[in-house]
């Protein structure tokens, strides 16, 4: 987090406005905010899951600040197909930032459908399934302190399969 928080800081010495997709990226940005040497305005959006037939997602909470004429960042957990990124950047993008950069904590470039431009990555990642460090499944696991791969079929037939494991001393 300390080299992508020196490069954001290195990059907009005259502030910036990091907007985080919640709940996934929030530990991302907590420790990469307390790792910037600029003071970071920070605002939080929330999107709806995929909705099955249509492949479309929807903002369920927006912005409380106007970022018109701001240098923005918006800070994803994982960007994988690059749909949910493509639309939030196309959504912030309508709002008139001065400009618009996209940063993430895992970067799955190998699935990408989209693509679309991720300016600032602490990790590049395979096709691994990631839990921790904000990053859940069934809503578990979100609060490790680091993020490890689990096996989807595993989770599916168990959503607490990894939670003994995991969680001990």
């Amino acid at each position: 987090m300390a080299r992508v928080a020196a490069e954001i800081s290195g990059a907009h010495g005259d502030g910036v406005v990091l907007v985080a997709v919640l709940k996934g990226s929030l530990p991302f940005l907590a420790d990469m905010v307390r790792a910037m040497t600029v003071a970071p305005v920070v605002d939080f959006m929330a999107i709806s899951a995929y909705a099955p037939d249509s492949g479309r997602v929807r903002i369920v909470k927006d912005l409380d600040l106007d970022i018109s004429g701001r240098a923005v960042v918006l800070v994803e957990d994982i960007v994988d197909t690059g749909l949910t990124l493509h639309f939030l950047l196309a959504e912030l993008g309508r709002r008139g930032p001065q400009s618009l950069e996209a940063c993430t904590l895992l970067d799955r470039t190998s699935r990408r459908i989209i693509p679309t431009p991720v300016d600032y990555r602490a990790f590049e990642i395979g096709d691994e399934f990631a839990l921790g460090y904000g990053l859940d499944f069934a809503q578990r696991y979100r609060n490790l302190d680091r993020v490890v791969a689990g096996d989807l079929d595993v989770l599916r037939a168990d959503p607490d399969a990894y939670v003994g494991s995991l969680y001990a001393g």
